[in-house]
């Protein structure tokens, strides 16, 4: 099984096209933070690519900096170099893409403040509806 879940911020603007076949494509960078790196704060980057409807809102909606959940598949090319040296790459082909947070600059309502959020006091429980210990079966 070929499965990879990615969650991370994009380096940089969102690539879009099409190929001569008329498929649409959106590539885009993220950095990932190693879970259990607190002392070097060590961060891997990975190169993703979108197909079709989802490379369409990818393309739309993604700003460098915007934080993304991808679920994947690893694809491994072998190429040479300008160089001449052999090179290998590691990308991820998107199945999902999941936009996490709110997109940079966005305003939460329409004076730019951000919206407050909910409240958790103790005095919250007693709105709450009692449930019936009867069970229909």
């Amino acid at each position: 099984m070929n499965k990879v879940i990615l969650i991370g911020n994009l380096t940089r603007d969102p690539e879009a096209g099409t190929t001569p076949s008329g498929v649409n494509y959106c590539r885009f960078a993220i950095a990932v933070n190693r879970r259990f790196s607190r002392e070097n704060n060590e961060v891997d980057y990975f190169n993703i690519s979108t197909w079709r409807g989802l490379a369409d809102n990818c393309a739309r909606l993604l700003t460098k900096g915007r934080k993304v959940a991808v679920t994947g598949s690893i694809q491994i090319r072998n190429y040479e170099g300008q160089d001449g040296t052999r090179r290998t790459s590691v990308d991820v082909t998107a199945d999902e893409v999941e936009f996490l947070g709110a997109p940079a600059g966005a305003r939460a309502d329409g004076d730019g403040a951000p919206a407050p959020a909910p409240s958790r006091r103790a005095d919250d429980i007693t709105q709450l509806t009692p449930v019936s210990d009867e069970l229909p079966f």
